[in-house]
């Protein structure tokens, strides 16, 4: 072995040492929550006078994160036959509600229209569950106008 090769591996491991020494020595970066898996979302609103006329599609997912505090949403409401055009809120541990803000539409094959809705909510208490209420209207076939809301599936907090 010539004085040239060990000198170059002797170079390599010094290089890979110093390499994970420094790696080891760097600060860690601010932590961030961890969210847990998606729960998808399914809320199809129809009328309830026998007709059942398609209103809304709510679809998507939800999660929540492991402080407890906080979850994030990504969301689709189809407008279908709803008059005027559907909306939801969103409620918090059964109680505490909050109407969303769109972030942006898309198209949808059956719908008017479809409002995007993402967001990532800081509650600033314990997040127990959240569900999503959905509400449309529509006139029936005697020309009254109804309306009906309906909620999804309550999503529990898989950390609490």
């Amino acid at each position: 072995m010539t004085a040239r090769s060990r000198g170059r591996r002797l170079a390599a491991t010094f290089a890979m040492a110093g390499g994970a020494l420094a790696t080891a020595l760097l600060p860690l970066g601010p932590a961030h929550a961890a969210y847990s898996a998606d729960q998808p979302v399914y809320l199809q609103l129809v009328s309830n006078d026998g007709n059942a006329t398609q209103l809304a599609l709510l679809q998507g997912t939800v999660a929540f994160d492991d402080g407890n505090t906080k979850y994030r949403y990504s969301l689709t409401l189809c407008w279908q036959h709803a008059y005027p055009a559907p909306s939801f809120q969103v409620v918090v541990n059964g109680t505490s509600t909050s109407w969303p803000s769109q972030t942006g539409s898309t198209s949808l094959p059956g719908c008017q229209q479809t409002a995007v809705y993402n967001s990532e909510v800081n509650f600033g208490g314990t997040v127990r569950n959240v569900r999503f209420d959905v509400t449309g209207g529509w006139f029936g076939s005697n020309g009254q106008y109804q309306t009906r809301t309906k909620s999804t599936y309550t999503y529990d907090n898989p950390y609490n």
